[in-house]
């Protein structure tokens, strides 16, 4: 079993940019690109990038890139009620509010599919029945210069999905391509904490 801080955010993005880079077969659902980052056991930090899509007749997010402290540059520090995450890569910072919503399940969320090449794995939804904590956050890319960056506005907003109104050049599907897109707006954060089984 694994003690598990998970703390979760999205911003909005373009979302004919976001359809620029989906691989075939993958339809954008909405103008969302997540940033999901886990604290196990209080020592091992996994961050996971993800956009909303819908593949065949399977609802749920695509993987654009995932790290993990041990293999990977990521590391987090506590001053009092902030957690920051960094990377060479990404800075990102969550404060609790102390205020507390629903669980955090989604309708229409199948899972998360995972790419390895010419592989996709499905990964099943996490069924977390906990209550969430509203935070504060702000993030920034830094793959490259003029990466997206963004601080939540102490709201949470809805995301729709948009017309093709542009029609970007093909781009590779890559962490570096995501982080790129613009942030429009940061649309929530929040945390939850729960046990695994492992």
């Amino acid at each position: 079993m694994a003690r598990v801080e998970q703390f979760v955010m999205a911003y909005g993005a373009e979302q004919d940019r976001l359809r620029a880079f989906l691989p075939e077969g993958y339809e954008s659902l909405r103008p969302v690109l997540r940033i999901n980052t886990e604290i196990r056991d209080g020592r091992t930090v996994y961050v996971e990038f993800n956009t909303p899509v819908q593949a065949g007749s399977f609802k749920g997010w695509l993987n654009v890139g995932n790290w993990i402290s041990g293999k990977d540059p990521v590391s987090f520090k506590r001053e009092g009620n902030r957690v920051t995450i960094t990377a060479p890569f990404l800075t990102l910072w969550y404060e609790g509010t102390g205020a507390e919503g629903g669980c955090p399940a989604e309708k229409d969320n199948d899972g998360c599919w995972f790419l390895s090449g010419e592989r996709a794995e499905l990964r099943p939804a996490e069924q977390v029945t906990v209550r969430k904590e509203f935070c504060d956050c702000g993030f920034a890319w830094r793959f490259a210069g003029g990466d997206a960056s963004g601080l939540s506005t102490g709201k949470t907003l809805p995301a729709f999905r948009e017309e093709v109104g542009t029609v970007y050049p093909r781009q590779d599907f890559t962490p570096e391509n995501a982080a790129a897109v613009p942030c429009r707006q940061v649309l929530g954060a929040y945390i939850v904490r729960f046990e695994r089984q492992m």
